[in-house]
């Protein structure tokens, strides 16, 4: 892995970095991408669900883009197995030592394996994974408990064979995603003890804030997960019209079938809409027939007709006629009379 594919990367999310996503990001300036945090026991022992893995990170390979495949859990054979399953379409493989949601600590794997009990453990993982693959290991952590055991614990990671690490520096919370801003005083301590690259993932919500973050840290990158669901050009710095980009992001949808399931769209675009709009009084109604969707054709005509109107703005053309039902819309059931004579009257001056 090249160090400047490790300059402004795309976070791991859950749902979310499916391989259309993944390439929109990078076409507005990402360096790197990662893939959702995957389950080394599915990828070993569900057809379905490593097929359906494997042919995203095949196109994406087919592409030559960098993309991480991140792995998950407690067992060395099973992360080492399903890892070589993988390696020839990825340029590297993670660890995820940060998830914090409640079924990561029921299996006892991501942020709950930052422990110092468990840290043995941790440590035959990576070099496990580093001995056992052709491409890089990583390792991303969020901060340990007390807080000043971090340094120790990455220091161990990199002479178990990490070649680069990513510090979220929150300390973990099942409830909460986010207990207060990330503590950047930390990664500059990291990153001042260790050899290998250190990435900071976290308080970026605007471009300017990258280059503080790195100037503070002094890390050789950032990672960036939610404000690029809502903002998918910000490594471009650029702020692009919310229905433009939602379409930029469906067409490659079409480009890539079956990589993104209608749930995993509709989340998408709910994002994008709802970082420039979520305060509009259509916004709710959007979100409403959003949830009807059951296609892209469907969420496209949304875009195009009913989210372009409540704008303000004429509707964009389609090849095919198009009504409210089209758009999974009951305008009888729903739809205020005064609203729309309210956007008709906006359409006309």
């Amino acid at each position: 892995m090249l160090r400047e594919h490790l300059a402004l990367i795309a976070a791991p999310m859950v749902n979310q970095s499916d391989l259309p996503f993944r390439t929109l990001v990078r076409r507005h300036g990402a360096t790197l991408a990662y893939t959702q945090m995957l389950m080394p026991d599915r990828i070993l022992n569900d057809p379905e669900y490593f097929e359906h893995h494997l042919r995203d990170l095949s196109l994406d390979a087919e592409l030559g883009n960098p993309v991480v495949v991140q792995l998950c859990g407690n067992d060395v054979d099973a992360i080492v197995q399903a890892g070589r399953k993988l390696q020839r379409f990825c340029d590297g493989i993670d660890l995820n030592l940060g998830c914090p949601q409640e079924a990561a600590r029921d299996g006892h794997y991501g942020a709950y394996l930052l422990g110092q009990r468990d840290w043995p453990l941790v440590q035959d993982i990576v070099s496990g994974m580093a001995h056992s693959f052709t491409v890089p290991t990583s390792v991303k952590i969020r901060l340990c408990q007390p807080v000043e055991k971090t340094v120790d614990f990455a220091q161990r990671l990199e002479a178990s064979g990490a070649s680069w690490l990513t510090l979220h520096a929150r300390t973990v919370s099942a409830r909460r995603r986010r207990q207060g801003a990330a503590d950047l005083g930390e990664v500059k301590r990291l990153k001042e003890a260790l050899r290998i690259p250190v990435i900071s993932n976290g308080n970026v919500r605007v471009w300017g804030d990258i280059s503080q973050n790195l100037d503070f840290t002094g890390a050789d990158g950032v990672m960036v997960g939610e404000t690029l669901l809502g903002n998918p050009c910000l490594f471009a710095n650029k702020l692009p019209d919310p229905v433009d980009i939602a379409l930029e992001y469906l067409d490659l949808c079409r480009a890539f079938p079956g990589t993104a399931p209608v749930p995993v769209v509709q989340t998408h675009v709910r994002h994008v809409i709802e970082f420039q709009c979520g305060r509009r009084p259509w916004f709710q109604k959007f979100r409403a027939a959003l949830g009807r969707a059951k296609s892209i054709e469907d969420v496209e005509k949304l875009l195009r007709t009913r989210v372009e109107r409540w704008r303000g703005r004429p509707p964009r053309g389609l090849d095919i006629d198009i009504t409210d039902e089209d758009c999974g819309y009951d305008s009888k059931a729903n739809e205020d009379p005064l609203d729309d004579a309210m956007d008709l009257a906006r359409m006309l001056g």
